[in-house]
C-alpha cells in the first residue's frame, strides 16, 4: 500500500483522536464538544481559516495551497455525529455516555480529515483551495440540507466535493466505488389507520384495525416483487405497528411505519403511487379511514462520471489497481451527502473496515488500520486535483 509517509508517521497520533472521539459520542446536531475540539485542531494545524457554527454545528476548514495555478476549489466532507445505539464492545475507550456510540464510524472519518487537515497545512503542495467540512447530523438530523441550504458550497465557492464512508467486509484500507448510484434515497413513511373499537369478543361490531394492518403490510410487500423491474432496485420495510391497550379490546386505530429506499426516480414514483392505491383500496374495503403520509428524505447518491475517475485514479495511488472495486453493487442504505452531490459533482468512496461488525451495529467499532490509507486518498485528492 502507497501510504504517503508523513501520514503513516501521524497514524498513531490519528488513531488517538479518534478514540477521543469514540470514547464521547454526541448525537444529531448536539455535537458542540466534537465541533470544538475539531475547531480547535484546524486553528492549531494553521488553516487559513476555520468557520464554526455553520449548519448550526457544523465546522469548516480553509486551507490555501502554496503553488501558482487556477484557484478552483474542492470540498471534502465528514460526518461527525453518533448514534442513539448502547456500546456493548467492551474495547478500552468505549463510550461513556449511556445509549449513545459512534456505531457506523463516524469517529473514523472526522478523525481521518483532521489528519488530512494536519498534513495538508505541513504541505501546501497544491493551487488552490481545499475546503474541509464536517458535518453534523448526518444520522437522518439533516444536516448536510441545512449546511446546503445556508450556502455552505456557494460561500466558499466549491466546485467539486467528495466524500468517504468505511464500509465493513471491505478488506481494511481497500476501496470500493462505481459511477452513478452508489446509495439508494431514503424516505419514511407513516400510516395511521382510523376503524372503530370493540370488544375483543365481539368483533363483527369493529373496523378491525390490526387485522387492516396486517393486510396492508402483506400488500405494500406485492409492490415491489409484482411493480418493480427485477433488474432494478427497491426495499420498503415495515419497522413499526403500533396498535391496542388491553387483551380484550379490539383498538380504534393503529400506527404502521417503516422506510423505501430506491435508486431511481422513477421507481420511486412507482412505489409511492402503489402505496397510495394500497391504502386507499383497502380503507374502501374495510369502511376504514386510511392516510398515507410519505416523507421525502434524502435522494440517492449519485457519483459523476470525471470526479469518480478522479476518486478512482487517487485510490488506485494508494492501494494499488487490484484493491480498488471500481463497479461495487450499490447499496440501499442512505446518506444525506447525496444532497451536496445534488448540488454539486463529485464522489463518494468507500473505504474497506476489514471484518467488522455491521454499521449501526453494538459491537461496531472502527478500524484504525485503515487511518493510513484514508488519510492518504484525502491528501493525494487534494494535491492531483489541484495539481499547478
Amino acid at each position: 500500500m502507497a501510504v504517503v509517509n508523513r501520514i503513516a508517521a501521524l497514524a498513531s497520533e490519528i488513531a488517538t483522536w479518534r478514540r477521543d472521539l469514540h470514547a464521547h459520542p454526541e448525537l444529531g446536531f448536539d455535537v458542540q464538544r466534537t465541533a470544538a475540539m475539531v475547531a480547535g485542531k484546524l486553528h492549531a494545524f494553521g488553516c487559513d481559516e476555520v468557520v464554526t457554527r455553520f449548519g448550526r454545528t457544523g465546522v469548516v476548514g480553509v486551507i490555501k495551497g502554496s503553488k501558482l495555478g487556477a484557484n478552483r476549489v474542492i470540498g471534502l466532507r465528514c460526518d461527525m455525529d453518533a448514534l442513539p445505539i448502547a456500546e456493548t464492545t467492551g474495547v478500552a475507550y468505549a463510550s461513556t455516555v449511556p445509549g449513545a456510540m459512534h456505531a457506523c464510524g463516524h469517529d473514523g472519518h472526522t478523525a481521518m480529515l483532521l489528519g488530512a487537515a494536519k498534513y495538508l497545512c505541513e504541505t501546501r503542495n497544491f493551487s488552490g483551495t481545499a475546503v474541509l467540512i464536517f458535518q453534523p447530523a448526518e444520522e437522518g438530523g439533516g444536516g448536510a440540507r441545512l449546511m446546503v441550504q445556508e450556502g455552505l458550497l456557494d460561500h466558499f465557492g466549491v466546485g467539486e466535493v467528495y466524500g468517504m464512508h468505511n464500509w465493513p467486509g471491505l478488506p481494511a484500507g481497500h476501496f470500493a466505488i462505481r459511477k452513478g448510484p452508489l446509495m439508494a434515497a431514503a424516505d419514511r413513511f407513516n400510516i395511521t389507520i382510523l376503524g372503530r373499537g370493540s370488544h375483543a369478543a365481539q368483533p363483527h361490531l369493529s373496523v378491525d384495525t390490526l387485522a387492516i394492518g396486517c393486510q396492508i403490510h402483506q400488500a405494500l410487500q406485492m409492490i415491489v416483487s409484482r411493480n418493480v423491474d427485477p433488474l432494478d432496485s427497491a426495499v420498503i420495510s415495515m419497522t413499526m405497528f403500533h396498535a391496542g391497550t388491553a387483551h380484550n379490546i379490539i383498538p380504534p386505530t393503529a400506527i404502521l411505519g417503516g422506510t423505501v429506499r430506491t435508486l431511481k426516480q422513477e421507481t420511486k414514483a412507482t412505489v409511492v403511487a402503489r402505496m397510495q392505491d394500497v391504502v386507499d383500496n383497502i380503507g374502501r374495503l374495510h369502511d376504514a379511514r386510511i392516510d398515507l403520509d410519505y416523507l421525502h428524505g434524502v435522494p440517492c447518491t449519485f457519483n459523476h462520471g470525471q470526479e469518480t475517475d478522479i476518486a478512482i485514479a487517487v485510490a488506485t495511488e494508494i492501494a494499488g489497481q487490484a484493491h480498488v472495486d471500481t463497479a461495487v453493487q450499490p447499496t440501499m442504505a442512505g446518506e444525506d451527502f447525496a444532497l451536496m452531490l445534488e448540488a454539486r459533482p463529485g464522489a463518494m468512496i468507500f473505504l474497506g473496515n476489514g471484518d467488522s461488525a455491521g454499521l449501526h451495529h453494538p459491537d461496531y467499532d472502527f478500524n484504525d488500520a485503515a487511518i493510513p490509507a484514508g488519510v492518504s486518498y484525502w491528501a493525494r485528492l487534494v494535491e492531483l486535483r489541484l495539481r499547478a
